[in-house]
């Protein structure tokens, strides 16, 4: 065990891997600085309360904010990008991506950092490359142009319950038992569990021979996509897949298909599906000796990933990256926003009973549960959400029983969470304008509680107002059904509507 001396900043620690990255490295017994943009995210984490954690606001793309949380720390683990989960993601992400970077090395140099350890993409550079590999390439380069000393370990798909790629793999062998493909499809990659990866970049720190260096990192497989699709289906009990490739399915094409068929947004989808089309192979293996693990094999990690899905016990999920806005933004009291418009439905019955009863229907909508009304017609606002290149209603919630700042909740994002009083998400649909669902508990003397459940719209010029007044009949049904089942789910009754 290291000594609780050394501080380690991980950056991106809301992120798939470095959600998992903290909580092993302060079971190794470093002191761990965890960053993001987002601290409420990350104070809503299992190991937040660790006696050797410490959250900080960090913007990568802010020089003085991160020389602020590199100091006093040795190394620090760059697991920062810009595609964004919500299907928000920059316009051009690799410029983003590259300030980024140049921000890190100027930080590092600034305050005397002793190691970066960054985990990039695997691919040879070359004109094919696709521009999420080259983005990946071009940030290591910057990294090491830097003065501080950095290790690259290079990976190709993760496999892990939760992870973008793995998403995209389920959901596809899941609901199509008949699949037109690209050429790509017959492409070799080399996978990697996730518990591998991890083990790779904490054994990093222990290891001072990796720094300086680059690694290609992979599991004992190398296969097609197509054998992973047929290996998953194997694994997932379902029958034969059918699969057909043809020539004109371009990666455009490819990410609108899996925007459409997996909860993968266009936005993510793209750079994923244009990555696919290279050769993604370990060209060394110097890594083995020097950090030496049992390495799973892409059956057994396949099985792994499935069964926590099954266990609900995924520990960190691909929505959970992305910029979470400060709680008390925008709503209410902030008119001038939207020029002077900000439009409220506000319903509100008081019942019998403790807040706690109700509180436990609240925690469990959306996901399987459904939103207690209606739930066919979320499924169709979802469905043309998905069709004007949204995120549509399929990525359900991680936790069927809890909720968190930051979780992706069908779409929705968990903005605020107080138990037992108050529960605030954030639409992430398309929308004109920006929407909140709000639901406020207090208790009243003599055992009653008062209940109510507000939506809020600010609607960006004359389309957002048209919008708000042409879903105002449908919202009477939705959310008056909605509150009226939340109390039935709570065994309730209404005193006073």
């Amino acid at each position: 065990m290291q000594s609780p001396t050394e501080q380690v900043l991980v950056l991106g620690a809301t992120g798939y891997v470095g959600g998992r990255l903290v909580p092993r490295l302060l079971e190794a017994g470093y002191r761990v600085r965890a960053a993001s943009r987002s601290t409420a995210k990350l104070k809503s984490r299992g190991w937040a309360q660790h006696p050797n954690v410490e959250i900080m606001a960090v913007d990568v793309l802010d020089l003085a904010s991160l020389e602020h949380a590199l100091q006093g720390c040795q190394a620090a683990f760059y697991l920062v990008h810009s595609m964004g989960p919500s299907g928000r993601a920059s316009q051009d992400f690799a410029e983003t991506d590259r300030k980024a970077a140049v921000n890190m090395a100027a930080a590092a140099e600034q305050v005397g950092l002793q190691r970066i350890i960054y985990l990039s993409g695997l691919g040879e550079d070359s004109p094919s490359l696709s521009k999420h590999l080259q983005s990946r390439s071009e940030v290591g380069r910057i990294l090491q142009a830097g003065k501080t000393l950095v290790t690259i370990l290079r990976a190709a798909m993760i496999i892990g319950s939760g992870s973008a790629s793995f998403e995209i793999l389920r959901y596809l062998v899941d609901r199509l038992p008949i699949m037109i493909t690209p050429k790509w499809l017959n492409t070799p990659c080399q996978p990697i569990a996730i518990r591998n990866v991890l083990t790779y970049l904490a054994g990093c720190l222990a290891c001072p021979e990796t720094a300086g260096h680059i690694y290609d990192i992979g599991g004992p497989d190398i296969l097609t996509y197509r054998q992973l699709m047929d290996i998953y289906a194997e694994e997932a009990g379902l029958g034969k897949r059918w699969i057909i490739p043809v020539p004109f399915f371009t990666p455009r094409l490819s990410s609108y298909w899996i925007h459409l068929v997996t909860p993968v947004s266009a936005s993510i989808a793209r750079p994923l599906a244009e990555g696919l089309r290279n050769p993604v192979v370990c060209g060394e293996h110097g890594i083995q000796a020097l950090i030496p693990q049992d390495l799973l094999p892409v059956r057994q990690a396949i099985r792994l990933a499935l069964d926590n899905i099954v266990r609900q016990s995924v520990e960190s999920h691909w929505t959970d990256a992305g910029y979470l806005p400060p709680e008390e933004t925008p709503f209410p009291g902030d008119p001038g926003w939207a020029g002077g418009a900000i439009f409220q439905d506000r319903r509100t019955v008081r019942l019998q009973g403790s807040t706690e009863q109700l509180w436990n229907a609240i925690m469990r909508i959306g996901g399987a549960t459904g939103w207690y009304y209606g739930n066919w017609l979320w499924r169709l606002r979802g469905a043309l959400d998905k069709l004007f290149g949204g995120v549509g209603h399929r990525r359900g919630r991680r936790n069927p029983q809890n909720l968190a700042p930051g979780d992706a909740l069908d779409f929705w994002r968990v903005l605020n969470v107080e138990p037992p009083h108050r529960l605030r998400l954030l639409a992430e649909m398309k929308l004109p304008g920006l929407a909140l669902l709000e639901f406020n508990l207090t208790q009243q003397p003599g055992g009653a509680c008062e209940f109510s459940q507000t939506a809020w719209f600010a609607p960006r010029g004359l389309g957002g107002m048209l919008y708000w007044y042409a879903v105002l009949p449908v919202h009477h049904f939705i959310f008056n059904g909605m509150l009226r089942g939340i109390v039935r789910a709570s065994h309730l009754e209404i005193t006073h509507p």
